[in-house]
């Protein structure tokens, strides 16, 4: 197959002479945006650059101090002393805050040792207060022994005194019997059941037995009572010589008192 003919376009006579164009001036204007944008480009290099040394390398940046004036210096120095101070009280109230609770430590264990010394001078007073009392209530009952025998009533009303001063000096214990503790009723009673008188239990009841009596005509061994007849509270039994011997109460015990210190209301006789 033919391949088609291109036709040929005649030259221009002219076709190799150079073009007599004057070259164009390039006006500073355009020379200058051009140096721009090429200084542009630079700069952006140069900035891309740096920051890419920026991001390898770590940014060390420099502060400057303020100049220390005098006034500043002053005030410094009064800081500094201030913090001094302030420690020193810190340090001195510690020191008074543990003397503080030495001293009262030290105060409670005196408290408890004076305690305990008054107690053991207390337990020691009652027990050398005892023994005095002890040895009293003997000498007391040798002497009524002593006494009873020389002059002692005969018969029954005898035994009964005899029995009666025998108990001196023992306890006074509300509903006591015998036979080292007594009521006043409880020790009557047991007197008179030494000689086979069986009175009743209880100051009531022992007020309204046997005979009365005048006070003014009483005997040795006569009850004497306290209160109105059949309701007395209290009773003794009479020794002579204006004297009565009962259990009178827990501070004195089983005593003989003078009848003209507390008088008897009457009397009943049983012997």
């Amino acid at each position: 197959m033919e391949e088609p003919l291109i036709p040929l376009v005649p030259m221009s006579h002219t076709a190799h002479i150079r073009s007599h164009r004057k070259p164009r001036n390039r006006s500073a204007s355009n020379l200058a945006m051009r140096a721009g944008v090429a200084g542009g480009v630079l700069s952006m290099a140069a900035v891309g650059a740096a920051a890419s040394a920026n991001a390898a390398e770590p940014v060390t940046q420099t502060l400057e101090l303020p100049t220390l004036t005098a006034d500043m210096a002053t005030q410094v120095a009064q800081s500094a002393e201030a913090t001094q101070q302030a420690a020193a009280d810190y340090q001195l109230q510690a020191e008074r805050d543990a003397a503080a609770a030495k001293a009262a430590k030290q105060a409670k264990a005196d408290l408890a040792l004076a305690q305990k010394k008054a107690e053991a001078k207390k337990k020691a007073e009652e027990a050398r207060k005892a023994a005095a009392e002890s040895a009293t209530r003997s000498s007391a009952r040798t002497v009524l022994s002593t006494t009873t025998t020389a002059s002692a009533p005969s018969g029954s009303v005898g035994t009964v005194i005899s029995f009666l001063k025998a108990q001196v000096g023992d306890a006074y214990v509300m509903g006591g019997t015998g036979p080292n503790a007594w009521d006043c009723s409880g020790l009557v009673q047991a007197a008179f059941r030494q000689v086979g008188v069986d009175l009743p239990r209880v100051s009531q009841d022992q007020s309204t037995v046997g005979t009365d009596v005048s006070l003014s005509n009483l005997q040795v061994g006569d009850i004497l009572y306290w209160g109105a007849k059949g309701s007395a509270y209290h009773v003794g039994v009479y020794i002579g010589n204006g004297q009565y011997l009962d259990a009178a109460n827990p501070s004195k015990g089983v005593v003989i008192q003078d009848l003209s210190g507390y008088p008897a209301t009457g009397a009943v006789r049983v012997l």
